[in-house]
């Protein structure tokens, strides 16, 4: 397994061996279950209170946005921790930093937008 192709077949193989064990062990789960379904075990559960109602429920659009907002901070993160780690190294001062001043800039359009949107009053 020399050469360029030799690790991509070897990942290949190591992707198809655990595809195969998941499959088998789900096939073995199906397999060996028992299935004895019955009207009570059918209805809809939900925390222990009988279902009443319709099942439809309209969520705000508000809880999304602070998902994705969420998410901008975590990305914002993601890029922060390492940039940390090699601001340090020589050969990166000044450019780095502003750089990075720039990104956080984005970010920091970005809140003062949904801010200025009223997207950030929990109501």
């Amino acid at each position: 397994m020399d050469g360029y192709f030799g690790s991509y077949v070897l990942v290949a193989a190591l992707l198809a061996i655990g595809v195969a064990i998941v499959a088998g062990a789900l096939l073995a789960n199906r397999l060996l279950r028992p299935s004895r379904p019955t009207p009570e075990k059918l209805t809809t559960y939900e925390c222990g209170v009988d279902p009443v109602g319709e099942g439809w429920a309209q969520s705000q659009v508000r809880y999304y946005v602070f998902t994705y907002l969420y998410v901008v901070f975590a990305v914002d993160a993601v890029f922060l921790f390492p940039w940390a780690t090699v601001f340090d190294a020589p050969g990166y001062g000044l450019t780095t930093l502003m750089e990075m001043f720039v990104f956080l800039g984005f970010i920091a359009l970005g809140i003062v937008y949904a801010w200025r949107k009223r997207v950030l009053t929990w109501t």
